[in-house]
């Protein structure tokens, strides 16, 4: 499977929002209106759906959720589609997608993640169509912190250019902005060091492949259909194979990214990048632990820490994207192409 890139975002391209799992409650309209409006003051037009609302845990009922958003996937004024955030339950959304619509359709581009993983990583690997793993509408007003990229340098960078991030060195370690009082937030909250950390052993790391992963407690349901088949995608490419852990503890963790495992989704890992984790430890077994007892098998590096889960900042990563690692003493960084 040949791997197809949206083209670059343009002023004037008509970007779409919906909410294919959780929407936005009427408490925190406040912070989609500022994200809407920075995206106007960028040049787009933005088109809001109608599965928006926020008042239970999904934004509206599935068959509804699915034709809102593989109608703005299949519709070629539409170049970008950014839900407000993830959720709990986007799942029930996949029997119902038209992947054969969207595959025939110009490839748009789709960010998201948390909740919004089960839905891009099989859009890519079903239709090799590119998707975004990044900071979704919500963060969109957040300053990038040096190092890094948001989801729009992402998609609006020429195709072939390529695309360098490194860590930071400071994360957020407790608590999240309330969009309710501070609507218009813009700066993040890091106020702990932190860098890359290597799991599996010692020594440089300099490897490459394609990019392709997302949230633990969402894709490992995943694991063994086709939705998760890495198989034929990008036959002939190692993979750089991302994950990251939301909330469950590690023991749950180590089971799920156990089963993952023997589904084959880490068969063609030349490496496995770990997203730094605020989930809590077992009482004999850490995050980091779990990950090791289920992936050291590979015999591959594995990094953690990195900036890809649910703790601040946002390292955006691209699915289908050509990627470089690299992880010494003295530098780590990821590079994509889009190509």
């Amino acid at each position: 499977m040949t791997v197809r890139y949206p083209r670059p975002l343009r002023p004037g391209d008509r970007i779409g929002v919906t909410s294919p799992s959780s929407g936005v409650a009427k408490e925190h309209r406040g912070r989609l209106d500022v994200a809407i409006r920075d995206l106007e003051a960028r040049g787009h037009e933005v088109v809001v759906g109608r599965c928006m609302d926020g008042s239970t845990h999904v934004s509206a009922p599935a068959a509804e959720r699915a034709a809102e958003l593989t109608g703005m996937l299949t519709d070629p004024a539409i170049r970008a589609v950014v839900p407000p955030w993830g959720g709990e339950t986007a799942i029930d959304l996949l029997p119902l997608l038209d992947f054969e619509a969207i595959a025939r359709a110009e490839p748009t581009w789709v960010v998201g993640w948390s909740d919004i993983s089960t839905i891009i990583t099989p859009l890519t690997l079903l239709t090799g169509v590119a998707t975004v793993h990044g900071n979704n509408l919500m963060d969109t007003p957040y300053r990038t912190p040096e190092g890094l990229l948001s989801w729009l340098d992402v998609v609006t960078a020429p195709q072939g250019r390529p695309l360098a991030q490194t860590p930071p060195g400071r994360h957020r370690s407790t608590g999240w902005d309330d969009y309710g009082v501070h609507p218009g937030i813009r700066d993040l909250t890091l106020d702990t060091a932190g860098s890359w950390t290597r799991l599996d052993g010692t020594g440089d790391v300099d490897v490459e492949g394609r990019l392709i992963g997302g949230c633990i407690e969402t894709l490992v349901n995943l694991a063994g259909t086709r939705l998760l088949d890495t198989r034929s995608f990008a036959a002939g490419d190692d993979l750089l194979v991302y994950v990251e852990a939301c909330e469950d503890n590690a023991y749950s963790i180590c089971r799920n990214l156990h089963g993952m495992r023997l589904a084959g989704f880490f068969d063609r890992a030349a490496a496995v990048l770990v997203g730094r984790t605020k989930a809590p430890d077992g009482r004999t077994l850490t995050q980091h632990e779990a990950v090791l007892d289920a992936l050291g098998p590979l015999g591959v590096p594995i990094i953690a820490d990195v900036e890809c889960g649910h703790v601040p900042p946002y390292l955006a990563l691209v699915n289908g994207a050509r990627g470089r690692v690299v992880h010494t003493a003295a530098r780590s960084e990821i590079v994509q192409t889009l190509a």
